[in-house]
């Protein structure tokens, strides 16, 4: 495995090895299941599976965990509203996370620990902390004392910048009395709005802070010491500056040897928020007739760590850029049957995991995806390579896409499909017209219905979406 990769704390390119020389063991901060989850959020849980995918490509075995936050102000506020116990709320979303990652093709973590059911294990990383003079006690709530940590800030180079008050803690700072403004808290003493939703310590009733959560969990499985930690940008101050001081200071230990953060989005070149009512989900997405590998694919048209605008256009560059893929992969003789994880095995398409590996750079890796797969089909139908060759090219094909996690949909897979597909140019025009449909532009829309008709296909509307047929079975297409 040669995986380059940005750290966050070193601010360097750096290969990514793992510490056993055996298994790669990586955290990742989830959900806090409120809510369904956004676009933004998962431009963050896309990227960290294809990390996965492509140490898993390599041969390399990975140990994958992903929490759960299912206790915090933000649960324990909204199911207080909604009259439901904080389990059933929290399962109800965290069903529906699962529901959309396996829609978007991510992987499932290798453990999936949830921040109630390790309890016992916050309470003694609390307690260690106490004991080695790291954290107080006051009015039944513990605090990490920052300056007994001088490393403090590293992760995020605070002593660069000026942060304000309200920047330290995200956990309502002004409610809890702390020595320093920067101190942050373990364990929160119970509050009458909090209702039914806190537990017994050593300090008084209450519940974890939500940064605590977090280290506990990754140091339960995977470890003191682990060999990458990831979440968003927004994740790196106070969240993963307070787990690493707090880890540290327990064990004496480096918490993880790598930092992997993801920029942001913006929609349609605003910023994604509740306020202006532009937060995209998976579902609102459905409704407007996008699939989620359309959205998988767009996510991955940019380096991670830049911010990504995402449009509406973008998703219907992506479903035609599919079908090219589906058509490409019917003409090299449709998918293999099986996959073998190996870097001989890419064939043609070598190229586009080289580009992986180079800081998982997803753009130039389906730029290269697109301009090779032209070459090679170009190549096949002019009868120029031998039938080991085109087998090699779509096993390649097969891994790379793989790699990306796209999968074909029902409507472009041949494997699929009681007739051969429709061409790319095809499904082109009836986007063309689906979004001549969204815009209300029912002339151009007849038009492009009539120009897909002339050639033969019929199109069938449904439920925001649309299904192309042969006018005719027996015609040549």
């Amino acid at each position: 495995m040669s995986l380059s990769l940005y750290d966050t704390l070193s601010r360097k390119i750096q290969l990514v090895r793992p510490m056993d020389g055996e298994t790669l063991r990586f955290y990742c901060c989830g959900p806090t299941v409120y809510g369904p989850a956004h676009i933004g959020n998962f431009r963050t849980f896309v990227m960290q599976d294809i990390f996965r995918r492509v140490i898993e490509a390599s041969g390399m075995a990975t140990m994958h965990v992903r929490n759960i936050t299912d206790v915090d102000d933000k649960t324990i506020r909204q199911s207080q509203e909604e009259k439901q116990t904080l389990s059933e709320f929290t399962a109800k979303w965290t069903a529906r996370f699962h529901q959309d990652c396996t829609a978007l093709g991510i992987l499932p973590p290798h453990v999936e620990p949830s921040a109630v059911e390790h309890l016992p294990e916050q309470i003694d990383l609390i307690s260690k902390l106490l004991k080695k003079g790291h954290a107080y006690a006051s009015d039944g709530s513990v605090y990490f004392d920052v300056r007994s940590f001088p490393e403090y800030g590293r992760l995020s180079r605070l002593s660069e910048r000026e942060v304000k008050t309200s920047d330290i803690d995200r956990e309502q700072a002004d409610e809890y009395d702390r020595a320093s403004a920067a101190d942050f808290v373990l364990w929160k003493a119970a509050r009458s709005e909090d209702g039914p939703n806190h537990w017994p310590s050593p300090w008084g009733v209450g519940r974890p802070g939500w940064h605590l959560e977090c280290s506990a969990m990754a140091m339960k499985h995977l470890g003191e010491s682990f060999d990458l930690h990831s979440g968003g940008v927004d994740l790196i101050f106070p969240h993963h500056e307070n787990e690493i001081a707090q880890s540290e200071a327990a064990t004496g230990k480096p918490f993880s040897q790598h930092w992997l953060h993801v920029a942001h989005l913006t929609v349609e070149g605003r910023k994604m928020s509740k306020s202006l009512g532009n937060l995209c989900t998976l579902e609102a997405l459905a409704k407007r007739g996008h699939t989620p590998m359309e959205l998988r694919y767009v996510l991955l048209s940019a380096c991670y760590r830049q911010q990504l605008n995402f449009t509406f256009e973008s998703l219907a560059a992506a479903r035609k850029a599919l079908a090219r893929l589906a058509d490409w992969q019917r003409r090299l003789g449709g998918e293999p049957d099986f996959l073998l994880p190996d870097e001989t095995g890419f064939g043609p398409f070598a190229r586009v995991y080289d580009a992986l590996q180079s800081d998982l750079n997803t753009p130039e890796a389906l730029g290269r995806l697109h301009s090779l797969g032209r070459e090679v089909v170009a190549s096949v139908e002019a009868g120029h390579l031998p039938p080991q060759e085109i087998e090699a090219a779509r096993h390649g094909l097969a891994l790379v896409l793989q790699c990306l996690g796209l999968t074909l949909s029902t409507s472009d897979n041949p494997r699929n499909s009681a007739h051969k597909p429709a061409p790319a140019w095809i499904y082109a025009l009836a986007e063309e017209r689906l979004e001549a449909r969204y815009q209300q532009d029912w002339n151009l829309a007849d038009q492009l219905r009539q120009k897909v008709q002339d050639e033969g296909w019929a199109i069938l509307d449904g439920d925001g979406r649309f299904t192309l047929q042969p006018l005719s079975l027996n015609k040549p297409i």
